[in-house]
């Protein structure tokens, strides 16, 4: 059985859509080539779409995904909905389809527009001298205050999954990989927690805890403290975990 979820506006393009997903093996330019997912690039009567292909899930998982809990493809389109009506962007949703046996889910794609993107956050990281760093960054610390007043916690707030597309003076921020996200109201620690996995220096950190702080009325200490105790936490688990699995590598 195939459950297909096509976008209104994208109605009259559904075969071309289903054939995108027929013939996903063959066809399609790659994006990215992860060991769980796969990314390809379509032309859809002129219009660059992408479309995002699971991995088939295991037994129990694909169990749960059919008959408990949305699944990633579905939950990636639902909460790209829910983020362009609080005027949150992310790649526009096209489409969402599963390919299901009578014990649970298989295959399962979404489908986006394509955002042709100046640069992701990565590059502010790896590059202290990068342009207009600085005014980059207070400006992402207003798309994260407006992320967190709307009540999203978005899960994988990584440096990979923030797509950043320079529009005169100003910078916009595209949010991907949405299928990780809950819709809370958070405190200000809650919020701090939800930056840690963007991998900030000390420098990152008191850029964009002075502007949040403007943002949120608070004073910067209030911020930058509970925003460097997370990340720093963070990074101690993250250093830790390589750290054992290289001295595990090394006995075996």
């Amino acid at each position: 059985m195939q459950v297909v979820h096509i976008h209104p506006t994208y109605q009259d393009k559904k075969e071309a859509i289903l054939a995108f997903i027929n013939d996903f093996e063959t066809q399609g330019e790659y994006v990215t080539k992860g060991e769980r997912n796969v990314i390809k690039s379509f032309d859809l009567n002129g219009e660059k779409i992408n479309i995002k292909s699971f991995r088939v899930p295991k037994t129990f998982n694909s169990f749960v995904y059919k008959f408990i809990r949305p699944s990633k493809a579905k939950r990636s389109f639902e909460y790209a909905e829910k983020l362009l009506l609080n005027a949150i962007k992310t790649p526009f949703p096209i489409a969402y389809v599963e390919n299901q046996s009578a014990f649970g889910l298989k295959e399962s794609y979404y489908i986006s527009a394509h955002i042709d993107y100046d640069f992701d956050f990565r590059a502010l990281i790896h590059d202290p001298l990068f342009e207009n760093r600085r005014f980059i960054l207070e400006q992402f610390a207003e798309f994260c205050f407006q992320l967190h007043e709307n009540n999203v916690n978005f899960l994988d707030h990584s440096p990979g999954n923030t797509l950043i597309v320079k529009r005169d003076k100003q910078y916009d921020f595209y949010l991907i990989d949405l299928n990780r996200m809950k819709f809370e109201s958070m405190n200000l620690d809650k919020r701090m927690e939800n930056l840690k996995r963007l991998w900030l220096s000390k420098l990152m950190i008191h850029i964009i805890s002075e502007r949040y702080a403007e943002l949120a009325n608070k004073e910067l200490h209030e911020v930058q403290d509970v925003l460097l105790k997370h990340s720093q936490a963070f990074k101690r688990k993250i250093n830790r975990k390589k750290y054992l699995k290289k001295k595990y590598l090394k006995k075996s």
